[in-house]
């Protein structure tokens, strides 16, 4: 118990928050770096994946496609691949740019798999009777996509951009290892100078900024969930899948 009170005295210590402080301090410098690497992943993986994921889930094409893909890429080694695209990237950049680049694909290929299997899962959840009639209505299919499923299936979308976004806040903090920002810095550099309360405390920062974010998209798939929709369909699924009831005696 000490030993956590220890850091997190270490923590809420003014000194460490001062501008001008010795490498890896500020701790807001870190923490702005960390979030930096972390949106501009998130946002370049959901370029890529929720496209593709509404394609899929709306024309129902690619199914097999989204299943190998996602599972194969959940399984790449994370620092393995990091250190890979340093390699690659390091003989045609230059020694500045390339950690850059190279930890920012790394982010953004860890991230789609998630993005990618909550889209299609999501469109894939709403009803087809709901989407059948607003096909009858003389819908297009884009208007179906952009007004029907999307808005139905935002709880599920939101929830894959939610993994992904806690995985790459968790993945960054390896970043330090190549030379890049982040509040993994503050972990390396305790593990170095032996201050275990300055290890601990960049763990707790980290644990932090991954609760906050989460209760930040917790509190968006409460508040895009449709009131009914969750109740209806599996209502709707058990009415179609049972017998027809017999009938009863009528009295004239």
């Amino acid at each position: 118990m000490e030993f956590f009170l220890s850091a997190l005295r270490w923590i809420f210590d003014p000194d460490n928050w001062q501008p001008g402080s010795l490498s890896p301090l500020p701790i807001q410098d870190r923490l702005v770096e960390h979030l930096q690497y972390t949106a501009v992943s998130v946002v370049i993986a959901a370029l890529i994946a929720l496209p593709l994921g509404f394609y899929i889930g709306h024309t129902g094409r690619g199914r097999q496609f989204v299943i190998g893909f996602t599972g194969a890429m959940r399984a790449l080694p994370t620092l393995g691949l990091l250190y890979f695209l340093l390699m690659v990237f390091g003989y045609w950049l230059s020694f500045d740019t390339a950690p850059i680049v190279g930890a920012t694909i790394s982010f953004v290929i860890l991230a789609i798999p998630s993005m990618l299997a909550g889209a299609y899962a999501g469109l894939e959840s709403v009803d087809r009777q709901t989407i059948d009639a607003a096909r009858a209505n003389g819908m297009t299919e884009m208007q179906i996509l952009t007004k029907v499923e999307i808005p139905l299936a935002l709880p599920l979308i939101i929830g894959g951009l939610r993994a992904a976004t806690l995985q790459v806040i968790a993945t960054v903090t390896i970043a330090s290892y190549a030379g890049l920002g982040g509040l993994g810095r503050i972990i390396t550099s305790g593990i170095g100078l032996n201050d275990y309360d300055r290890i601990l405390g960049g763990a707790l920062l980290v644990t932090a900024l991954a609760l906050l974010v989460d209760g930040l998209f917790a509190l968006a798939q409460r508040l895009t969930a449709r009131p009914g929709v969750t109740e209806q369909r599996p209502a709707a699924r058990r009415r179609t899948s049972r017998s027809p009831r017999p009938r009863t005696s009528e009295h004239v």
